[in-house]
């Protein structure tokens, strides 16, 4: 238990990357940034967990390294602080701390505080992204990857199709992610350093596959509840977007999901919680007093016709409308309070 799951196997395909293990041809991914290039005929040593798993986001091999091209290591520059540290895949990164003047409170020279918002899973972050830069345009919105989920930061499409898109000014990976624009070795240091960046406001959470074991703590998305904690630590304004399903075949998601009530419990202060205006019926059974709930109108059709993902967990948004009504309230709310 608990040990790597290793094969050797042959690049038999580049693009899209698949590898033959073992006379099978299986899919895989390969964080280049860290590994090298692949190509077809390379031999290449994969992580098979995952895939013999029958997971569903994570249903591909990784490639752990390229023994063809993949043993002569990167340039060497300045970076000088480890990631991943004892592990075989540590390596330098330059912390995006050290932009940072170090101030609680993390504002930018006028005074004003970065806004927070927490996303409780990766699928959030497209519809905030999108809904923030509908409300206000030209707000200036980036991203902080914590752990929960995908630990890689080239492993996001939305995080690409966003930044292609101007709608994130930027990406930070927070430990133990890596492999951002920007590298953080903490979570509050990456807030701390985001209006260096010149960020007007944060979106934070996990990469993509969530991570979970069917316990009321035991699940990525347990991350909001320290990003939270991080950004009022640092006396910054902080919403977190709720998890609703209108379809999820799991009770303990459908309605608000039990991975934001436990975070809203939990809480050690009060948050906003950013609600839509034409859900307001999912909350008709929370009557928390501590936290401050915020409906908002949102537009679910523009999103749809905006290019952007539209499918959770195989349901597409006219399947499961208060999947994305959820981000969208909370992006919308974000950009209003942060001009």
């Amino acid at each position: 238990m608990g040990r790597l799951k290793l094969r050797r196997g042959v690049v038999v395909s580049a693009d899209p990357l698949e590898v033959d293990v073992g006379g099978e041809r299986r899919r895989a991914w390969a964080d280049e940034a860290m590994v090298g290039e692949m190509r077809e005929g390379d031999e290449v040593v994969v992580n098979v967990a995952a895939l013999d798993l029958g997971l569903g986001s994570g249903g591909f091999d990784v490639v752990h390294v390229n023994l063809t091209r993949g043993l002569e290591g990167g340039e060497e520059g300045d970076a000088h602080v480890i990631k991943l540290n004892y592990t075989s895949l540590q390596h330098p990164v330059e912390p995006v701390e050290e932009k940072s003047v170090g101030l609680m409170g993390a504002t930018d020279p006028k005074g004003t505080p970065l806004s927070v918002l927490v996303l409780p899973l990766h699928g959030h972050l497209a519809p905030a992204a999108w809904a923030a830069a509908q409300a206000t345009p030209g707000f200036r919105v980036g991203y902080v990857q914590t752990g929960g989920g995908a630990l890689p930061g080239s492993l996001s499409r939305d995080v690409k199709q966003l930044r292609e898109r101007g709608l994130l000014a930027g990406h930070v990976t927070a430990a133990p992610a890596y492999g951002g624009e920007h590298e953080a070795l903490s979570t509050v240091g990456a807030l701390d350093a985001a209006t260096a960046l010149d960020w007007d406001a944060a979106l934070i959470g996990p990469g993509p596959g969530i991570i979970g074991s069917d316990t009321a703590y035991g699940h990525g998305g347990m991350a909001a509840l320290d990003s939270a904690h991080a950004a009022l630590s640092l006396g910054l304004p902080t919403a977190i977007s709720p998890r609703l399903s209108s379809a999820d075949p799991r009770n303990r998601h459908r309605g608000l999901s039990h991975h934001t009530r436990t975070v809203l419990d939990l809480l050690l202060a009060p948050i906003d919680l950013p609600i839509p205006s034409q859900a307001q019926d999912f909350f008709s059974e929370f009557n928390d007093s501590q936290h401050r709930m915020r409906p908002v109108p949102v537009d679910l059709d523009g999103y749809e016709a905006s290019g952007l993902p539209t499918k959770t967990m195989g349901r597409e948004l006219k399947d499961d409308p208060a999947f994305f009504a959820a981000p969208l309230a909370a992006g919308t709310y974000l950009a209003r309070v942060a001009s």
